[in-house]
């Protein structure tokens, strides 16, 4: 009675600020994920043979995947830096940094040089700035998470916190989409020679759209409620490991299962596709973008109705989903149909989205408003070690040792384990801390409202 009287006395966030927060984060997020989802689709497409040229097809796939994961090793270092200055200085300040940086280093990626015409230079300046990527991608998703979710209402943090997980679908969707048309309008000599690099100087206009988005708008009402108060923390990070081991204990262990089944429906999935079942490229970016084009919608239906069911429950169910659907799709793809792999993959693709939907709100809900930033972003970026960044080279060496299906099944099976476990470990929402901070934050200023 008393946590609805409360929400009752609050006042209503500013529509236009939440909409706006809304679809700059989206937006930032969705370019920022172009950047790194076109060089995932990158590697495994082209980068095997003009970075890292070898007689074994095998051994230029690994080494071009483990650039891949330089991505995510690196993505702590973003978190921990980025994620303290966004509860030290603001959300707002520490979004428009990672966009320039992710921005930049993809853009410069797109004018490398090849092996073939600097030798060792050209693989070494590719991981610097693929470690770039990483750093500025772990600084991000925490940010964007809490830029459209502090402008909602929190009883609705399911949905609008969903702005910032259809970021990597669309970036997805649209990185894989730009490749495919370049694929078909050129042939495959000056594919690799030229065509695949427009994709990456694409993301010159595209981070100055997402630049001149966010530089519109206001901070959060909750961090600007903080720094009235002045309870922003001193040394965040040293606090959140101190004082919320189990938050984010739960909150590293539940992306652990999203993360290696996006990996293999919509990156692995193209080298299984083409090396084993003898499809060509265009068609398994074909099955990738329809599973991607759903999520758009699924994710933030998803997130919506984790405000109205118990968000752990519902993030639950679709994580046993997760552990049983690849043996369903390998057997459906192993005849070499490519209906049944664009089903499998849209199946696959959903059931993340169940997952995903409800999974930033689920990992902000962890930590306390004055700890959100560097809580997430850690969580985020140190879950990517054990998940995304090592399962396409798991993946790939499984099927290499085994060859069979089987154990890579059995490991994705295995993630969507340690993320139930995970989220055994976490906590439900308790709107009531924010709903304070929202009646306590300062009155916007005028010019903020002018478009």
């Amino acid at each position: 009675m008393q946590h609805t009287q409360q929400a009752m006395e609050a006042p209503p966030p500013a529509r236009s600020g939440i909409r706006r927060a809304f679809f700059a984060s989206l937006t930032g997020t969705s370019l920022e994920w172009y950047d790194f989802a076109v060089y995932s689709a990158a590697a495994a497409l082209v980068f095997g043979d003009l970075f890292f040229p070898s007689e074994d097809p095998l051994t230029g796939t690994l080494l071009a995947f483990s650039t891949y994961a330089v991505g995510y090793l690196s993505r702590p270092l973003g978190g921990f830096v980025f994620g303290r200055l966004g509860d030290v200085i603001g959300r707002k300040k520490v979004l428009i940094a990672t966009l320039i940086l992710i921005g930049a280093a993809t853009f410069l990626i797109g004018l490398l040089p090849a092996y073939g015409t600097v030798g060792i230079a050209a693989p070494i300046a590719l991981v610097v700035l693929r470690f770039a990527q990483g750093v500025g991608v772990g600084g991000e998703w925490g940010g964007a998470v809490l830029l459209s979710s502090e402008f909602g209402d929190p009883r609705r943090r399911g949905f609008y916190a969903s702005a910032a997980q259809i970021g990597p679908p669309a970036g997805n969707l649209l990185a894989n989409g730009v490749l495919a048309a370049l694929g078909a309008l050129l042939t495959e000599d000056q594919f690799l020679s030229w065509g695949w690099r427009v994709a990456f100087l694409l993301s010159g206009v595209l981070v100055g759209f997402g630049l001149w988005i966010r530089a519109k708008l206001e901070e959060t009402p909750v961090f600007k409620a903080m720094q009235a108060e002045q309870s922003r923390p001193e040394a965040p990070v040293r606090e959140v490991f101190t004082t919320q081991p189990r938050a984010l204990c739960a909150a590293i262990l539940c992306r652990v299962g999203p993360d290696v089944l996006y990996a293999m429906f919509t990156v692995f999935v193209l080298t299984y596709a083409t090396g084993e079942l003898g499809m060509s490229r265009g068609s398994a970016l074909a099955a990738v973008l329809i599973g991607s084009s759903l999520q758009l919608f699924l994710i933030p239906l998803a997130g919506a109705l984790s405000d109205r069911v118990n968000r752990r429950l519902l993030y639950g169910c679709a994580a046993v989903a997760a552990g049983v659907w690849p043996f369903v799709f390998f057997l459906m793809a192993d005849g070499g149909s490519w209906p049944l792999l664009a089903i499998g993959v849209v199946v696959g693709l959903a059931i993340h989205s169940v997952m995903y939907g409800p999974q930033a709100a689920f990992i902000a809900e962890q930590f306390s408003p004055r700890l959100r930033y560097t809580g997430s972003s850690l969580a985020y970026t140190l879950a990517g070690l054990i998940g995304g960044a090592v399962a396409p080279l798991l993946f790939t060496a499984l099927l290499s040792s085994y060859d069979s299906w089987v154990p890579l099944a059995l490991y994705i099976a295995v993630a969507a384990a340690v993320t139930i476990a995970g989220l055994s470990l976490g906590r439900d929402a308790d709107d009531a801390t924010d709903e304070e901070l929202a009646r306590a934050a300062p009155a916007p200023e005028p010019a903020a409202e002018v478009s």
